[in-house]
């Protein structure tokens, strides 16, 4: 028989790796994604949404069937038709599937495009991992193959670390090459590893013969030694590659953006080219926060024409995380600065047409109904930051008035409701 108490427990729990997004949390949020909006229109990116599901075959051939996206974590179902679809587990191989399949590519060149949303892997949850997450995606897709976008995108994120206030960042920036060159290098890394195989992790023997730059990416304490004795990529990159990286960094120097170069770093997905990068934030143990780098291959990789592209994300859950870490004090509040009490019955009841009123004129609004003393209503405004509270009883009822409390000053002043839109905003006006 089964346990129908531990049936119900499991009923009242979120699946393992997801995460509920509470109304305590939800400023943060809004902050990230005010900031990210801002900077995104500041910088001309167009915003563009993409559906949930996908073909899976766009991520096999994009991300890569070997990366760990694929292989491990892509979430994947067949429907009724027989497709089979795959939650998003990232965004630029859908955002180039958008891209040509509505004529972008016909369109003033680059494209700069944002996106935001959820996505899914199914990773082993930890700090900084979840099976759903979110991302703030900057994509710049078409035109010339230029270094200043590869910068841009960099400095994009930058930004967005400083309008958050979020400190003791670093940025790593590597070039892990082109064609021409990275074969080389790849050849050279083989022979060093080769006859390592059994001092290596399980993950690292397979990439040794699927994709030896992805040795390079190996967490696994086993693996470290050997990771930092290998070939230098630096030493390996032809001249193109060179100078395309020495711009990158000369137009962080300008702007005197702090970086770091690593030349160890691969980053996960396959279809990246000369420049990716990181940012992580010192002390805390989440990962990366954002990355990104360029994808010029991306478009051949899904059956398409060659097409420069270079772009980037940021992880919300893992900056919300870093802002909370670092006890970072969101702005003010903007939007509700007025706070309704009602007291009675009578007056709770016809406190609703105010409400209505207030918002028919922009004005916004809260209030906590279901309480009915003024203590607990007043305490609860207070409590939020609230500027002004309106209390409003029977008293008020009968003379068609309403009492005007400004919490800040400890002041309030009685005034017709005929006239309380007008006085709201004037008080508002003047703060």
């Amino acid at each position: 028989m089964r346990n129908k108490k531990k049936d119900g427990d499991r009923l009242l729990r979120i699946p393992k790796g997801m995460h509920d997004i509470l109304p305590s949390e939800r400023p943060f949020w809004d902050r990230l994604l005010k900031v990210s909006r801002d900077l995104a229109e500041f910088y001309g990116f167009g915003y563009l949404e993409t559906p949930i599901l996908e073909f899976a075959k766009i991520f096999e051939k994009g991300t890569g069937e070997e990366t760990d996206i694929v292989q491990k974590e892509m979430y994947t179902l067949r429907t009724k038709g027989g497709d089979v679809l795959a939650l998003r587990p990232e965004f630029t191989p859908a955002v180039m599937r958008a891209y040509v399949e509505h004529g972008l590519s016909r369109m003033g060149q680059p494209q700069k495009l944002f996106s935001y949303g959820p996505l899914f892997r199914h990773e082993s949850p930890q700090a900084g991992r979840y099976r759903q997450l979110h991302q703030v995606n900057f994509e710049v897709i078409g035109g010339q193959n230029d270094p200043i976008y590869d910068a841009q995108v960099m400095i994009i994120f930058q930004r967005i670390l400083d309008e958050l206030r979020i400190k003791n960042t670093e940025l790593k920036v590597n070039s892990i090459g082109c064609k021409i060159c990275r074969p080389i290098y790849k050849k050279q890394l083989v022979n060093y590893y080769r006859g390592l195989e059994k001092k290596l992790c399980a993950d690292c023997v397979k990439r040794l013969k699927t994709n030896p730059l992805r040795l390079l990416d190996c967490k696994n304490p086993e693996c470290q030694e050997f990771k930092a004795k290998a070939p230098n990529l630096f030493d390996k990159l032809c001249v193109i590659c060179s100078t395309h990286l020495k711009s990158v960094l000369e137009y962080m120097d300008e702007l005197k953006i702090s970086y770091e170069l690593d030349n160890q770093l691969v980053r996960g997905m396959d279809y990246y080219s000369r420049t990716v990068f990181e940012f992580s934030v010192k002390g805390l143990d989440i990962g990366s926060v954002a990355g990104g780098g360029r994808y010029d291959y991306l478009m051949e990789m899904l059956e398409g024409r060659p097409t420069p592209a270079v772009g980037g994300a940021g992880g919300a859950e893992r900056l919300i995380a870093a802002m909370r870490a670092q006890e970072i004090k969101l702005p003010p509040r903007t939007g509700k600065k007025v706070f309704l009490i009602h007291v009675g019955e009578l007056a709770k009841k016809k406190s609703l047409n105010i409400i209505e009123d207030l918002r028919s004129a922009g004005i916004g609004v809260s209030e906590a109904l279901g309480r009915e003393s003024l203590k607990a209503q007043l305490k609860t405004a207070d409590k939020e930051g609230y500027e002004l509270a309106l209390i409003f009883g029977q008293k008020e009822l009968f003379e068609q008035s309403i009492i005007i409390r400004d919490l800040k000053k400890s002041l309030q002043e009685t005034v017709a409701i005929a006239k309380l839109k007008e006085e709201i905003k004037k008080r508002l006006k003047d703060r």
